[in-house]
């Protein structure tokens, strides 16, 4: 790993910029607005700020303020976090320090993988972020490995290797720090693996605990497997980050598809694929699981963010599911509450029985399980994927980048080699001709979609919404975007030059709200679907920052 400085912003770094965050400062993440700390702007992952100094009224006022060059073409999917003015932002080659006031580069470390490592990474080279805690910076790399990295210059402290990654594992996933604890889920669902989350110590990088989403023969869920090796294959990647209740100590984590994806190999509900695990973060005991879908043939990854809040008095997690149906669950026992779906068309189900939270399988779903070739929606690809949601807790309404994608689907015998796709089906896209993306106001209280866009091509970036009433996001196209909250009609755009797929945050420095977002084009959606309206988007990583003009404050 090399690491390169510039001269005047680091001196400014040492002068005090990037100090020890405690656990308390992770906790009050959100009570800070000058500071991002944790992925998704709080424990919780809301993506929600109060800072309201832009608003419905002021936002077709935004104004760039700088653009960093990330000197990469690949994907990227980051998310910035802000620490006393200086911003840290990954993606799948380096690490990045910047002055959050000027994009000036204060650091940068490169990440070196072997060539051959991309190979078995399936959706997009990407990196999702890092972690702050006691002065050290957390992250990930494709090649499977953990490191720490002081947060004043970059140097490494610790790097840990999880697994041998030409067996199908990678990393792309923003750690998670919890109760001291460095906690990370692995990827390669698509290449035969047996997932896992595992947790470091923060302090020396020592591997604390590892728990197997696929649990061995006489574990708790095994007699959920068929006899014989499957589950050595079973899959249940955890690639996108947990979220964390402090007061009950006690991470959540979404774990993905089961593998091969035709079922029919693997009879029984397959645990704890397509599940929400809540989790000891010191020792990584399973307190309790709920199961999205069990023996799921259409990789409806359950690994979406699992959004935490207060809903009618109750401790909840939320979750936009790829399988289209909305979930609320008490977070304290796993007790389905309740599950609408937030998409228009979904022919697997024909709705989640409340009473035992089983998903209640339509005839294609059963066909589908014995070889039968059927039309499904939504497709792979989900009602929606990793674009992570938004929650006003203000107005309790989830902000969410959805897709209405379909696809046939026929069961196939699979063929196991370490290191390439596994999925024991064939596919092919069916499109929804009146559009191919919406983004949605979802009231998860009655389920109502209060307003909807329609987009001739999905968004495959983040939302943040905020207390001026408005929201943030991204196109394939370029666009930086802005919406109303309540009406949806949008505000201001931007063309950045590139596809965005990344995270927008928002802070306040100086007495002025920013918002920063990594943008360039990649991810999985225009490499698997060829998809001809986003063909002219060019790749180039960088981040964009805009804010009103000076003098232009409320």
């Amino acid at each position: 790993m090399k690491t390169t400085y510039s001269t005047i912003a680091f001196a400014i770094a040492l002068a005090g910029t990037a100090t020890a965050q405690s656990a308390d400062d992770l906790i009050n993440d959100m009570a800070t607005p000058g500071d991002v700390l944790t992925y998704g702007m709080g424990y919780g992952q809301q993506r929600y700020s109060p800072i309201d100094q832009i608003t419905a009224e002021n936002a077709g006022e935004l104004t760039p303020q700088w653009v960093y060059s990330m000197n990469d073409g690949r994907g990227q999917e980051s998310f910035p976090l802000i620490k006393d003015g200086v911003m840290y932002v990954t993606n799948h080659a380096a690490t990045m320090a910047l002055d959050a006031r000027t994009g000036r580069q204060i650091w940068k470390t490169t990440v070196d993988y072997r060539a051959e490592t991309p190979r078995v990474v399936c959706c997009g080279i990407v990196n999702r972020g890092a972690a702050l805690y006691d002065g050290k910076l957390y992250r990930t790399t494709l090649d499977a490995n953990v490191l720490a990295m002081d947060a004043e210059t970059g140097e490494e402290i610790w790097k840990v290797n999880s697994i041998d990654f030409k067996e199908g594992y990678s990393f792309t996933v923003a750690p998670l720090v919890a109760d001291g604890v460095v906690i990370v889920g692995i990827s390669g669902g698509e290449y035969g693996i047996r997932g896992y989350i595992e947790g470091y110590d923060a302090m020396t990088g020592d591997r604390l605990w590892r728990t197997y989403t696929i649990p061995a023969p006489g574990e708790p869920g095994s007699e959920t497997w068929p006899e014989g090796d499957e589950w050595t294959r079973g899959s249940g990647p955890a690639w996108l980050t947990g979220t964390y209740d402090p007061e009950l100590n006690t991470v959540y984590w979404g774990v993905g598809n089961a593998g091969p994806w035709n079922a029919g190999i693997r009879p029984g509900d397959n645990l704890y694929t397509l599940s929400a695990l809540a989790l000891d973060p010191k020792t990584g005991t399973i307190k309790w699981h709920y199961q999205f879908n069990p023996n799921d043939p259409f990789d409806y990854d359950a690994t979406n963010e699992l959004v935490m809040a207060e809903l009618d008095g109750q401790k909840v997690i939320m979750q936009a599911s790829r399988n289209g149906y909305f979930y609320v669950l008490n977070r304290e026992n796993g007790k389905l509450i309740s599950a609408d779906p937030f998409v228009d068309k979904i022919t697997w189900a024909e709705g989640i029985d409340l009473e035992t939270g089983r998903p209640i399988d339509t005839e294609l779903s059963k066909k589908a399980r014995v070889g039968e070739e059927v039309e499904i929606w939504p497709s792979v690809f989900g009602g929606k994927n990793w674009a992570p949601m938004s929650f006003n807790p203000e107005t309790n309404t989830a902000f969410i980048n959805s897709i209405s994608h379909g696809m046939n689907y026929k069961a196939v015998e699979p063929n196991y080699r370490a290191g390439t796709f596994y999925f024991g089906a064939e596919f092919s896209w069916v499109q929804n001709e009146e559009y191919a993306g919406s983004l949605r106001a979802f009231d998860p209280l009655t389920g109502e979609v209060k307003w909807s866009t329609k987009d001739p091509s999905p968004r495959m970036a983040g939302i943040l919404s905020t207390g001026g009433d408005i929201l943030f996001t991204g196109s394939q196209f370029g666009m930086f975007e802005v919406f109303a909250t309540e009406t949806g009609e949008k505000l201001y755009e931007f063309n950045v030059g590139t596809g965005i797929i990344g995270q927008p945050v928002t802070y306040e420095l100086d007495g002025q709200q920013f918002v920063s977002l990594s943008v360039g084009s990649g991810g999985a959606w225009i490499p698997f679907t060829g998809d001809p309206n986003l063909a002219s988007t060019p790749a180039g990583g960088a981040v964009w920052t805009f804010a009103l003009p000076q003098g232009k404050k409320p």
